[in-house]
């Protein structure tokens, strides 16, 4: 069983450098089109500073920091009892490559089903830009099947 004792914890600051050629591997990798995330010259014409990272780049660039393997190892969740339960996102303005930005993350609740079968671990996050002002939020849900 994981512990309740680890709801309100927060993680480790995930430190994300934005950069371009990052955001057109990812762009690809999942078939976005748009020009404002693959031709700088196409996303300044669009008005943003450079390329635009897809909504999703910023969950895969905090998955790449390491901060939700430390997670798991932390709850004593084995990777191969993982599953993906949710994802969710709300966009507060565009983030751009050349940009960084700083992921602060915290375990809201932890509950089980299925008499424990099934636990669930929610997190949520706030992604700040360098002066501080909060670009999105993110909330996942983990789920540890026993």
């Amino acid at each position: 069983m994981i512990d309740p004792k680890w709801i309100g914890h927060e993680l480790s600051l995930s430190v994300l450098p934005i950069e371009r050629t990052r955001v057109q591997f990812f762009a690809k990798a999942i078939g976005e089109t748009n020009p404002i995330h693959l031709d700088p010259a196409a996303a300044r014409a669009a008005g943003y500073a450079d390329l635009v990272a897809p909504p999703t780049f910023i969950f895969a660039a905090e998955l790449d920091s390491g901060v939700s393997e430390r997670l798991l190892d932390d709850l004593g969740v084995p990777i191969a009892k993982l599953l993906h339960g949710e994802q969710g996102f709300t966009w507060h303005r565009p983030v751009c490559a050349g940009e960084t930005v700083t992921v602060h993350s915290r375990i809201e609740d932890i509950y089980a089903k299925k008499n424990g079968a099934l636990e669930f671990v929610v997190k949520q996050s706030r992604v700040l830009d360098a002066g501080g002002a909060c670009v999105a939020e993110m909330r996942s849900v983990l789920v540890c099947r026993h």
